[in-house]
Formats: structure tokens, C-alpha cells, sequence
């Protein structure tokens, strides 16, 4: 396809006598802007891969351009190498590395690390992405091979803290002695002395101790085993790197001299940041996917004759929306390359001065929201003046630490196959891809989301190429597409009743809304009013969406771009030239003022450093331009510092503002971002430095904002068609686009055709053309009204809502959304590490009663737990002589035996929804807490026998009473206690009021969904959502009793001998089922006991997970269970005994139990192996990886989180840098995972050495009992925690320990491994 764009009569027509291209290559079309040599601008789509016509898609489209053309009518054969001499610039956004990624097709490389860290980016954060997948399946790791390097180097500042200059001039003098390991004990291996070697001052200025540097000789022989395994890439990460980097030098400059290594990428080189686990994979990324873009080009470049290298200007897009000369250009850099071209399109086209109802330009444009719809993803992102960047995100299993334009993506595209699942109407994240495609496509392929326009008359096969079957000769099948879904109204319930248009027109609506969601979360979530933006849409399917999208957002301005289809493409002919230099710093900005009223703008201590290291990255940025031949005057500068307020891991990179009056601007300018953001801020902490950055670009054209325009009335309809839209099936005007005109107005329902895409104007939409040829769209609002269907009237004269699958699927992304938005404001809005990292909370939506309808996939342990809560605190309140709930109340409590608690630390905010003085719903938050008192720091005593050993107990307090934050009250609670109130009050009472402010968010968006659906529709739907998951769950009760029997059971015991004993008997035909734990122990002296609410959650996560299907998680997941827990027994205590261990314990055992008795898979690590340490300056904690179970059809994963928990650990980095330990050593526990037809996955070992004395307590199980196997798979290996003398000796201290570990010892926590299934080969 080759067209001619439409200009404006502003638009000035030069060329300079040359071609420009700007190609975007993706997965199934190129899409080619040229600027002819006089200044015409064409746009040509061809196919990505057409083996049988061209062998590289961009060069064939610069080819077919150049010959129709070239103003002398020279012609450029198919097959000869393309004469280059009137080619003036090629730019270029490619999909090749982000396809290696996710096809894992890179080039074979190997990891060199830092010696007890070989397993670290296998186990990654150790968190799993989908909580009820018990595969826990990941994405294979980047590289073949591991070197683990015996260097080490660590920061001094705690080492140091207390030492005189004559005892650190005597630790620099000590040699590092070699202690060797002559004997068994493997705890006795050769690591350097903590402390011992010279002091020297890294990029950062901070101090580091190199402890041993790589030996040469050891080196080449390890990479020379690699390279005769035909390893030619290598990824080379080094602890602490980022602020001394001399070792990763050191060894990479080895490697070179080899000459067997084509791609040696040095992390700090890469992205010199903190954090090593991210820094790893950047570097993997960039040595896997650089050869592969290499190899890419080398193909590219044989096609042009010797002049493209000497002559013409190839720059190619990177993630962070600017462009890269062709040389400079790594993988790891490339990830977002063809989307970025895409946001880069939009920013420059759509967003701009808005005109009021008179025609006069308003000041200042209004934001815009990118939405850019493929064949099997979607990306939306947002626009208001500047590029949004991130420096950290995750694709496809890899996390990438590099600046990348901050684009969500969801699995919804035209692709995407469509299900009906337990009656919900479900759209992917399955993709029916390019081949074999939808149905349509004549390929046997799946129902998507293409059939459903097809079928719908939206997507029109006689203005499709015919391109389709096997021979590539037909249109598109629409009877083929129909006939699929008369098939599935015949094969589903739900879809009984339905014709097959009202069953696709169901698709799309919820098609629509899985789209919706990442823009809510894209704005709401940072506290931007989503109905004052613009919806700027694009890519092959985007425009037959976006009206009914914009409409079901509140959204009233709609922008299609005249070539919206090939946006990418015509933005990267647009983007800026970027280099970007960045170093690490460590440094105060603003120090805290005593009385915590702000900063001391008398001191300014990084005044000495800050403007020189920001001037030197300046020179180098300017000097790179420059020498690519852009003039100095062409080139800006912007200067950023990345900052974070003490004691807190976010950072926010802050952008120099020459307009800020302030002693100290970026304070100001940070303080301001930050309580935007965030909500509040932080008092009494200094400001400090992470990072200096400079980005230096040189602006790309940006197009004239057209004039306005006089609406000349409609344009000649080019004929008319028949299609379906809300109101069923209507006859419809379709116009070409070509025979548009500006001022030309055009009423929807219509349909209008692009060569490269088509347009849905939805009902009560109306389409401007403007002076540029472009589309303003606006979209009437939604009407508020009842959208469910009725079929009765009851007695009281309200119709009945009958229950609909196409709404309950929306509804449950609705509920779904909220909640995930909830947490998304807790996480930004807290100060602990444990919420705000580590994202130790969950968050959930309630009727009126107290009953779950959604809870966000956090922490499994809080699932069935938190309703609990909620009802006591509604029976607690309303009981006689209390005062009841009233508008303005927060209720709080922790609880476990009284309040539906979990332990002490997990502390739940409840808040009741009121409508005209009823309650309508409630939500909730419930949010570890690092320290509310007791007996130990971290509040998780491993002997604690009574309750209030392990701190603050809370049965019912209103936090917030009348609107006013009852902060005595509370308070008094949290300080005092019998054994000690909370150490860390200030952290408690920050995360309190972020609970509160994350229970309002969600009380805003419940309140915006009754504005929008009317109440008794919400209401209705969150039963009907109940009753969903109720179904799904009686459903697969009766499918395993059909198979296995009406009867089922298990026992497991915990490391002392006590039983947890479950026999469960199901009612074949209802699905009902009884849950009896008689035989469980007695409660126990200790702290094991569990209360209820961990038995109903630990049994909920383990329903959901055997579903094996995407359903809402709710209480009717519970429904149709009945629990027998005897009274007194280790599952349902009295109120006053330990339970701290039940919660993280005994859940997971519990858990285990339940998968045993339905033979779901074998045991996974049965544990969190929670660990704390501290004194009386800090505490700190963390639970660790271990195994997971194997099952019938996987392998058991290594090193992951399973069952009850999900939560991050912190980076070898950070924890060094923020914490005075040492991390020697975090890897797999090779062997531990049982053997079998399945093996098990292997546990850890973590081994950490303090640099002060300190407190450690490691709470554990399964140091005593094996995981079990299952059908004949072996058990796992049982967990070990040893204490490690100087000498070498190794003391096992048993599950639970408590005490004192000294400098120069070292604590190592082996975990469990998983469970083997069946009998070994």
C-alpha cells in the first residue's frame, strides 16, 4: 500500500533534493514515511516477512519508493543493491530485539558474576507473576553459562562507622589471608575478611574496600571453557560496580585480548545504577540482543550499495522515544523501539492548543492519553508536554534499568482469541498471532477479536486485500468467522439464547474494557482526572475501538491521526537526536531542618560537586552530538538529579527548572513532584542524591498546530453498509477517507475507510475534519441509566436485574480494577520498606455485609482473612450500647482470634461507603507492619507463646472518627504495651494514613462506578460475582469427585510433631463440600497456632488455584464450603496464645495439606523462613525463596516464593548499602528439590555476615520434616540454619532462633527444596 499524505494549506512543501525514511519494522507490517526529494511526504505498508518477493522488508519499501520516484525516473531493480546517492537519512524502529527477547532467539552468552551470586538472576526478587499458577512458571533466564568470578568489594561506611584512623591504617595494612577449606565443612570457604584492604573512593564518592581483586590467570581459563563451548557473547556484573567499576574493567579487557568474544557488555557501562539484580539483567539484555540487531543490520546494509555507510545518516529509535546513531545502538536500548516511535507521533500531532466552544485557542493543550492497538498487545501512555520516562521495568521476565518511555502494555489486540470461561465473557491473554490468526484469516485459526469485528460488519473483507489462505489469494472469511461462533453459542450455557451478534458484540465490550483498565491505572492511579484528556488512538485496530473506549472512560475528545495506521513510522521522522550521560552519586542535597519544618537552606552540601559532575556529563553528552554533525547552538540541554528523601528506595528523577525561585530548587521541585505523587511529605529527612543525569537532544520538527477550521456539513457518502452497535444491527454511511475535505463534519453510527486502517464512529459521535486532514472526534457522554437487562417486576415494584455474562465480565474488571488501584496508592503512598518494596499488603472490595467481591492478587495469606475483619468490625460496631458506624469512621484492628487477624504486624483499615446515609459497601486494606512492639524487633519473636509478647494488639478502634485521624489514640495503643511498644511509631502512623488514603481511592472509584451503572446495577453484579465464583468452584468439586471419589484426605506434620489432619467430603451433585481438620493438634505453647481467618485463606488460595481459570476471587470461592475446625486445636486457638508463626507458617502448611488431599502437586518449601535482624538503631525483615512442588505436567521451580506469600526481597545492593551486613552469598541449593519423573525445585541459601553486632531471629519449619513427594516422587531436602563461628565452625541453631551474632560470624539460611512427582525414569 503506497499513498500520498494529505497536506494542509499551511503546510510549506521542501525538499532538499534528497529521500528521508522513517521505516517502523514490526512483527507483521512495515510501515515506510518518506519525504520525496521535493518535499512530498508518502507513507507504504508492505509485510514484515515475504521470503518469497524481497529478503528485508525496509530495504524493499525504500526500493519501491526510490524507483516509483526518483525525480531523473532511474529505476532501482528488485535483486541489485540500492544506489545510496539520493538517499539523504534513514531512521529506523525495529521489533527485532524485542521479538529475540520474548522468542528467547538472542545470541548464546554467558555470565560472568560475582563469585557466591551465580543463581542471583534466576532468582530475581524471587516473587512469581501469576500467584495461582502452582507451575510458577517463568521465563528462562539469558544466558547459558555462569563464571562466578572470586572478586568482592564492599562499601566501608559501617565497617568504618566507630574505628579510629589508626585501626582503619592497620586494616589497610593486614593482608587478606587465605583460610583455604581443609575440611569438609563447606562453611569454611575462602571468603575475604570483611574490612581488610586499602580504602578507596568510587564514582560516587562514597569509600569502598576492593577485599580481592580477580586473579588474571584464573580468568582466561574460565572464559576460555566458555568459548570453546561456542559462548561468543558475555554479560560481566560485579557487586557494587556501579560506584567502582575496576573490576568488571579488569575482566573485560581480558576478555577482549582473547579475540573469541564478539559482545562483552560491562553492567556499569551499561546502566551505572544501584541495584545489582536489574544492572545484571540490563547487561544480559544488551549482551544477548546486541549481536542479534548487529546481524540484523549487517542483512539491512547488503542491500545498499557502499555510500549508505560513508554518506547517509542511519539512526535507529530507541526505548526512550530518541534516536541513536546506528553504532551506538545496544539491545538492550531497543526493547520499546517501535512503540516509542508510536508515542513520539501522537505527542507531536495530537497535543496541542485546544479550542473552545467559540473557536479561540485555549492557553494550554490538554493531556493526552496514547492508545496504540496491534494484532496481539496494546500499549496506552500519557502525554502533557513532556515524555514520561521510568528506569526500571520488567519485559518478558528480564528487568531492564535503563530510560525507557513509560508505556503499559495489556495482552489485547485484534488477535487476541476469545473464551467463555465459568460465565465470564474472557479476551486473551491468549493471541491467535499472524499465524495461523483468527478464523478469518482462513488458516484454521482461532476465534479472536478480529472475527468479532468481522461478524459485526465493522471490518469489511471487500476492503481487505485478499491476501487470506493457504495460497494468499482470498478475502477475508466471514462465514468462516460466523459459523465459529454459532459453535461456541452452541457448545456454552451462557451463550444460550444469544445470536451470534449479540455473542461478538459481547467480545468487544469486554475487549474494550481489558483496554480500558491500564488507562484507569495510567491516570487515576497518579491522581490525573482521566476525564480531562484526550484520547489520542492508533495502529491498525485502535480507531475501531476508540470512540466506544473514550465514551466508556468519560473521555469526550477523540484524535486520529489522517495516517494513524503508520503513526510509529511518521513519528520517528519526527523524533529528537538524544544522548543521555548518567553517573551514580551518594550525596545530601538539603539537609532536615531540627524541628522538621522543611530544609536548611543554609547549607547546601553538595554545592562543591553537584554543578561540576552535571557540567562535565553536559560536555560529554554536547561533545557526542556534535560529533554525529549536529551544530552546538541546534543542541539542549537538561539537567536531572535523582533524588529520594532518606531511609525511602523512591527515587524521582527531578529536572532542573530555571524558573523556580528557591535556595534550593530541585528541593522545592521534588517536594512538590513528591506530594503530587504520593500525597504527603516527608518531615524531618534530608533530601539526597542518587544519581546525575543529563540529557542532551536536538529537537525534531514539530508540525504546526493547523488553524481553525469552518464545518463546511457532511462530505458525499461513498456508499453504505450494515453493522451492529449497541442498538443492534444499523444501515451506516461509508466514506473514503481521500474524499474528505477539511471543515467536513460527519454523524455517527458511521464507518469510514482508510488504505491502511478503518474508523468506527459509534452512535452520538461526531467526526471533524481539520485543516490538516485529521479527525477531532467528539464522543457524547455516556448515559447514566440502568444498562443491565430486566425481565420481571417484583412486588415492590422494581424490576429484577437479571444476570448478563457480557456485563459480569465487565463488572469483574471493574471490581478487579479498583482494588488493583487501591494497592497501587497504599504501595506509592507508604513510607516502610515492607509495604512500599516489598508490597507486603493486599486490598479489597466488600458489600454491605462484609462479604469479599474482589480482592487484588497480593499476598495469598490475606485472601479469605480481611472479610474476617470486616464483618466483626460491622457486628462488633453495630451490637447494643456501641455507637455504631457513622459516616467519617476508619475502623482498625489486628486481632487474630478475635478480629479476623492474621498475626500482630498485619494491621487491616476498614472503611464503610455511604450513599445517602447508608452503608453500601466497604474496603479495605490490611498492610504488614515492620515493628509494632514485643518481645523482639521486627514484632516476629520466634518464642513467643503469648500474644502480647509479639506486640500492639487491636480488636476495634475508629482511626478516623468524625473525618478527624485519631493519632493519640492510636498511638496510646502502639506505645503501650506489656513487653515494649512499637520502635518504629513515626513508620506506623505513615502507613495508617496511607491505608486511609488507599481505602479512599477506592471509595471514589466505587462511587464513580454507581454514578456511571446506577446502584442497584453495582450492587446486583457484586452477588452475581459472588455467585461466578461460587460456580467455578462447586464446578471443579464435582469434576474431581467424578474422577477421584466424593472423598478425599491428607495429613502433613510440622517440625514438632503436630498433625494438621483434613478429610473432605464433597456432595457429587451440588458441589458442595465439607472441610473437617479433626485430628489436627492442640494449640500449642509457641507461636504456630493459626488462627481461623489463615485456615479460610490458605483454603481459598487453594480452591482458586486448582480452577486452573482466570476467576473473580471473592467469597464465593467459599460458598460452598463448610468448615469443621475443632475449637482449641492449633487452627482455631484461644485468644491469648502466640500466632505471629501461624500466619507465615502454618499457612503454608495448611496449603500443602489441602493440594495433597485433591493430588494436585507435591509439597513446596512448606515455609517463608522469616528472618529479622537489628539493634537499637534499626530492624529489618524478610522472607526468603525456597523450592516449589513438582506437579503431573512441570517441573517444580527453584527459588521462588510459593503459596501463601509473594513479597520481594531486597537487592544485594540496596541491602548493603542501607544496612550494616554483608551479603556473602544468595544461590540455588543445587539437589535439594526431590527427585522424580518431576523433579522438585531447589531451595536457597542466603548467607549474611554483620559489620556491627546485631540481633538476628530466624522463624522456620521443615528443618525437621521433608516436604513430601507425590505418585512416588521423592521428598525434598529439609531446610538448615547454621551459625558460623570465626574458624569455620558451624553451630545448627535449629528452626527458631533468637540472639546475638558478632562481627566476623555468619548466619546461613539453607531453605527447603520441593517435592519430586512420580517415579523417577
Amino acid at each position: 500500500i503506497s499513498l500520498k499524505i494529505m497536506t494542509s494549506s499551511t503546510t510549506e512543501k521542501s525538499g532538499d533534493g534528497k529521500f528521508h525514511f522513517a521505516i517502523d519494522r514490526g512483527g507483521t507490517f512495515t510501515d515506510v514515511h518518506c519525504k520525496l526529494p521535493d518535499g512530498t511526504e508518502l507513507v507504504s505498508k508492505l509485510l514484515s516477512v515475504d521470503p518469497a518477493n524481497y529478503d528485508d522488508a525496509p530495504t524493499e519499501g525504500i526500493r519501491r519508493l526510490m524507483d516509483a520516484h526518483d525525480p531523473t525516473g532511474k529505476k532501482y531493480p528488485r535483486g541489485e543493491v540500492v544506489d545510496t546517492s539520493l538517499i539523504g537519512s534513514i531512521r529506523m524502529g525495529t521489533t527485532v530485539a524485542t521479538n529475540a527477547l520474548l522468542e528467547r532467539e538472542g545470541e548464546r552468552m554467558g555470565l560472568v558474576i560475582t563469585k557466591g551470586f551465580g543463581d542471583l538472576l534466576k532468582i530475581g526478587d524471587q516473587t512469581r507473576s501469576d500467584i495461582f499458577d502452582l507451575t510458577c512458571k517463568a521465563p528462562e533466564v539469558l544466558y547459558e553459562e555462569v563464571v562466578e568470578v572470586d572478586e568482592r568489594v564492599m562499601l566501608s561506611e559501617f565497617f568504618d562507622e566507630n574505628k579510629s584512623e589508626e585501626e582503619i591504617k592497620l586494616l589497610e595494612d593486614k593482608p587478606q589471608l587465605q583460610h583455604g577449606n581443609n575440611s569438609k565443612d563447606y562453611y569454611s570457604s575462602d571468603w575475604p575478611d570483611a574490612g581488610v584492604g586499602k580504602r578507596v573512593t568510587g564514582i560516587t564518592g562514597e569509600k569502598v574496600i576492593p577485599l580481592r581483586t580477580p586473579d588474571a590467570d584464573d580468568i582466561r581459563a574460565s572464559l576460555q571453557k566458555l568459548a570453546d563451548k561456542g559462548i561468543q557473547s558475555l554479560a560481566i556484573v560485579f557487586l557494587h560496580s556501579y560506584v567502582y567499576p575496576e573490576h568488571e574493567k579488569l575482566v573485560g579487557d581480558i576478555a577482549k585480548s582473547m579475540g573469541c568474544f564478539s559482545e562483552i557488555s560491562l553492567s556499569h557501562e551499561v546502566m551505572a545504577m544501584v541495584k545489582l539484580v536489574p544492572r545484571g539483567h540490563t547487561a544480559c539484555a544488551a549482551a544477548y540482543l546486541t549481536p542479534k540487531i548487529t546481524e540484523y543490520l549487517a542483512g539491512f546494509t547488503k542491500g545498499f550499495d557502499d555510500g549508505l555507510a560513508a554518506n547517509v545518516r542511519l539512526d535507529f529509535m530507541k526505548s526512550d522515544g530518541g534516536l541513536t546513531p546506528v553504532n551506538d545502538f545496544g539491545g538492550h536500548q531497543a526493547i520499546l523501539s517501535g512503540p516509542a516511535g508510536g508515542v513520539v507521533g501522537y505527542a507531536k500531532t495530537s497535543y496541542r492548543p485546544s479550542l473552545d466552544e467559540d473557536g479561540n485557542v485555549m492557553n494550554k493543550p490538554i493531556p493526552v492519553i496514547g492508545f496504540d492497538m496491534g494484532g496481539t498487545s496494546t500499549d496506552v501512555s500519557r502525554y502533557d508536554g513532556e515524555f514520561e520516562h521510568v528506569f526500571e521495568t520488567t519485559t518478558a521476565g528480564v528487568s531492564i534499568q535503563a530510560p525507557q518511555l513509560d508505556i503499559h502494555t495489556v495482552a489485547a489486540g485484534g488477535g487476541s482469541r476469545l473464551f467463555l470461561h465459568n460465565g465470564l465473557f474472557a479476551v486473551g491473554p491468549e493471541s491467535s498471532k499472524a499465524h495461523p490468526g483468527p478464523v478469518c484469516y482462513r488458516k484454521n485459526g482461532y476465534l479472536a477479536v478480529t472475527d468479532a469485528n468481522v461478524v459485526l460488519g465493522r471490518v469489511i473483507p471487500e476492503h481487505f486485500p485478499k491476501i487470506f489462505g493457504p495460497d494468499e489469494d482470498e478475502p477475508l472469511d466471514l462465514e468462516g468467522a460466523r459459523a465459529a461462533f454459532q459453535a461456541l453459542v452452541d457448545k456454552n450455557e451462557e451463550a444460550k439464547g444469544r445470536t451470534i451478534e449479540e455473542l461478538a458484540y459481547g467480545f468487544i465490550q469486554v475487549a474494550n474494557e481489558a483496554m480500558c483498565r491500564p488507562i484507569r491505572n495510567l491516570t487515576q492511579m497518579r491522581g490525573f482526572d482521566i476525564t480531562k484528556h484526550a484520547l489520542a488512538c492508533f495502529g491498525g485496530a485502535g480507531p475501531q475501538h476508540a470512540c466506544a473506549m473514550a465514551r466508556a472512560l468519560g473521555i469526550t475528545k477523540v484524535f486520529v491521526h489522517r495516517y494513524g495506521g503508520i503513526l510509529s513510522a511518521y513519528g520517528l521522522s519526527m523524533a529528537d537526536a538524544v544522548v543521555e550521560e548518567q553517573e551514580p552519586a551518594a550525596e545530601v542535597y538539603a539537609v532536615a531542618k531540627t524541628d522538621s519544618s522543611g530544609f536548611d537552606e543554609d547549607q547546601d552540601p553538595s554545592a562543591s560537586t553537584r554543578e561540576a559532575r552535571l557540567e562535565h556529563l553536559s560536555e560529554n553528552a554536547q561533545s557526542s552530538l556534535m560529533k554525529q554533525g549536529y551544530s552546538e547552538e541546534s543542541i539542549v540541554i537538561e539537567k536531572y538529579l535523582n533524588m529520594r528523601y532518606q531511609g525511602t528506595d523512591n527515587a524521582i528523577m527531578i529536572k532542573a527548572d530555571e524558573n523556580v525561585d528557591a535556595q534550593l530548587p530541585y528541593a522545592k521541585t521534588f517536594v512538590e513532584q513528591y506530594h503530587r505523587e504520593f500525597g504527603f511529605e516527608l518531615e524531618g529527612r534530608d533530601l539526597l542524591i542518587d544519581d546525575y543525569r543529563v540529557r542532551a537532544f536536538v529537537p525534531g520538527a514539530t508540525p504546526t498546530p493547523p488553524p481553525p477550521v469552518a464545518k463546511i456539513g457532511p462530505p458525499p457518502a461513498s456508499g453504505s453498509t450494515r453493522a451492529y452497535f449497541e442498538n443492534g444491527w444499523e444501515t451506516v454511511s461509508t466514506y473514503n477517507y481521500e474524499d474528505l475535505k477539511p471543515g467536513h463534519e460527519i454523524k455517527g453510527p458511521a464507518i469510514l475507510f482508510q488504505s491502511i486502517s478503518i474508523i468506527i464512529l459509534e452512535i452520538d459521535c461526531t467526526a471533524l475534519v481539520t485543516a490538516d486532514g485529521d479527525l477531532d472526534i467528539t464522543v457524547a457522554p455516556k448515559k447514566l441509566e440502568d444498562d443491565a437487562q430486566t425481565d420481571s417486576v417484583t412486588e415492590e415494584g422494581k424490576a429484577e436485574i437479571k444476570e448478563d455474562p457480557v456485563l459480569l465480565s465487565i463488572y469483574a474488571h471493574r471490581f478487579m480494577g479498583i482494588a488493583e488501584q487501591m494497592g497501587r496508592t497504599l504501595a506509592r503512598t507508604a513510607i516502610s520498606v515492607n509495604i512500599k518494596e516489598r508490597l507486603d499488603f493486599s486490598c479489597a472490595l466488600f458489600t454491605n455485609d462484609g462479604g469479599l467481591v474482589a480482592n487484588a492478587p497480593h499476598i495469598p495469606v490475606h485472601l479469605g482473612a480481611m472479610q474476617s475483619a470486616v464483618r466483626f468490625q460491622v457486628e462488633y460496631w453495630n451490637s447494643e450500647g456501641r455507637e455504631g458506624i457513622k459516616e467519617g469512621d476508619v475502623f482498625v484492628s489486628n486481632h487474630p482470634q478475635l478480629a479476623g487477624g492474621s498475626h500482630l504486624p498485619d494491621i487491616t483499615v476498614i472503611t464503610p461507603v455511604f450513599h445517602q446515609g447508608k452503608i453500601l459497601f466497604f474496603v479495605a486494606s490490611r498492610g504488614h507492619h515492620s515493628d509494632i512492639g514485643g518481645i523482639s524487633p521486627g514484632s516476629m519473636p520466634p518464642h513467643s507463646v503469648r500474644l502480647e509478647e509479639e506486640g500492639a494488639s487491636i480488636v476495634a478502634f475508629k482511626l478516623v472518627k468524625n473525618g478527624k485521624f485519631q493519632e493519640d489514640g492510636i498511638t496510646d495503643i502502639l506505645v503501650n504495651q506489656e513487653f515494649g511498644g512499637t520502635r518504629n511509631l513515626k513508620d506506623n502512623l505513615s502507613d495508617l494514613r496511607a491505608q486511609v488514603a488507599a481505602n479512599n481511592s477506592g471509595i471514589r472509584l466505587l462511587q464513580s462506578l454507581v454514578h456511571e451503572n446506577g446502584l442497584e446495577n453495582v450492587g446486583a453484579y457484586m452477588h452475581f460475582i459472588q455467585h461466578n465464583a461460587e460456580m467455578a468452584v462447586r464446578q471443579m468439586l464435582k469434576n474431581f469427585a467424578s474422577t477421584n471419589g466424593a472423598r478425599a484426605s491428607a495429613i502433613d506434620y510440622l517440625d514438632d510433631g503436630s498433625p494438621i489432619e483434613l478429610s473432605i467430603d464433597i456432595d457429587p451433585i451440588t458441589g458442595s463440600a465439607c472441610f473437617d481438620f479433626a485430628g489436627t493438634g492442640p494449640q500449642m505453647l509457641g507461636n504456630l497456632n493459626a488462627p481461623p481467618a489463615v485456615t479460610y485463606s490458605a483454603v481459598i488460595y487453594s480452591l482458586r488455584s486448582l480452577v486452573g481459570q482466570d476467576i473473580p476471587l471473592n467469597q464465593g470461592c467459599l460458598a460452598p464450603i463448610e468448615f469443621k475446625i475443632p475449637r482449641y486445636s492449633l487452627l482455631n486457638p484461644s485468644d491469648d496464645v502466640g500466632v505471629v508463626g501461624g500466619n507465615v507458617l502454618t499457612s503454608q502448611r495448611v496449603v500443602d495439606v489441602v493440594l495433597k488431599a485433591f493430588k494436585a502437586c507435591a509439597a513446596s518449601q512448606g515455609c517463608m523462613n522469616n528472618l529479622t535482624f537489628g539493634d537499637d538503631r534499626f530492624g529489618y525483615y524478610e522472607t526468603i525463596a525456597g523450592g516449589a512442588g513438582a506437579g503431573p505436567t512441570w517441573e517444580g521451580r527453584s527459588g521462588v516464593h510459593t503459596h501463601c506469600t509473594n513479597t520481594r526481597i531486597t537487592d544485594p545492593e540496596i541491602l548493603e548499602r542501607r544496612y550494616p551486613v554483608m551479603l556473602r552469598r544468595f544461590g540455588l541449593r543445587k539437589g535439594s528439590g526431590g527427585a522424580g519423573m518431576h523433579s522438585g525445585g531447589d531451595g536457597v541459601i542466603r548467607e549474611i555476615e554483620p559489620l556491627r553486632p546485631l540481633v538476628m531471629s530466624i522463624l522456620s519449619e521443615r528443618r525437621c520434616l521433608r516436604p513430601y513427594g507425590l505418585e512416588g516422587g521423592e521428598p525434598g531436602q529439609t531446610g538448615r540454619n547454621l551459625l558460623i563461628k570465626e574458624g569455620g565452625i558451624a553451630l545448627n541453631i535449629g528452626g527458631k532462633r533468637s540472639g546475638p551474632i558478632n562481627v566476623g560470624e555468619r548466619l546461613v539460611i539453607e531453605s527447603p527444596g520441593g517435592g519430586g512427582y512420580g517415579v523417577s525414569a
